[in-house]
C-alpha cells in the first residue's frame, strides 16, 4: 500500500496544526493562525499575480507559510505553489519577516504543460497588532528560470 505524497502533505499539516495548536494554548497566547490574500507582479514574466497565503505559527518567531498565485499570462496558465517557512528576527516592532522554501510552478499553453521546481527566497513586513494584518513581501525564485516578485494584501486571524 504506497501513500500519495499529496495525503502524505496534508496528514502532516494536520498534525502540525494539532500540536501547534496545543502549544500555543500552554504559552497562554493569540498565536492563532492568519489567512489570506495578496494582489502582486512578477517582474520577469512582466505580468500581475493574484494569491491566497497561510501562516502557521509553530513557534512564537517562526511560521509554516504556503502559498498559491496565479498569473494572469495570455495566452496560457501559470500558476505555483509554495511551501515557505517565515522567521521574525528579534526588532523593535516584529514587523520584520525573513524566510524561504520550496516553489512548484506549471505553466500550460495549448494543451502541452510542463513544470518546474525550485526555491524560494523572501523578506517582508507585517503589521501583527490587530486581527487583519496588511503586508507586503518581496520574493526571489530561483528555479528554471529565476524571477522576481513583489505582493501585497492582507491577513485575517
Amino acid at each position: 500500500m504506497s501513500i500519495s505524497p499529496l495525503r502524505a502533505l496534508v496528514v502532516a499539516l494536520a498534525m502540525v496544526a494539532v500540536v501547534s495548536s496545543a502549544a500555543a494554548q500552554r504559552r497562554g497566547r493569540a498565536l492563532g493562525p492568519r489567512s489570506g490574500a495578496h494582489l502582486g507582479y512578477n517582474f520577469d514574466i512582466d505580468e500581475l499575480l493574484l494569491g491566497a497565503q497561510f501562516s502557521w505559527p509553530l513557534a512564537p518567531r517562526f511560521d509554516l507559510y504556503p502559498s498559491f498565485d496565479y498569473y494572469f499570462v495570455d495566452p496560457g496558465s501559470l500558476w505555483s505553489l509554495n511551501i515557505d517557512a517565515k522567521l521574525r528576527p528579534p526588532t523593535r516592532y516584529g514587523v520584520l519577516y525573513v524566510g524561504g522554501g520550496l516553489n512548484y510552478s506549471h505553466a500550460s499553453f495549448s494543451g502541452n504543460g510542463s513544470s518546474d521546481t525550485g526555491l524560494n527566497l523572501l523578506a517582508g513586513l507585517e503589521g501583527r497588532r490587530t486581527r487583519s494584518a496588511p503586508y507586503v513581501e518581496a520574493k526571489l525564485i530561483l528555479a528554471g528560470e529565476t524571477s522576481f516578485q513583489l505582493v501585497g494584501g492582507f491577513s485575517v486571524r
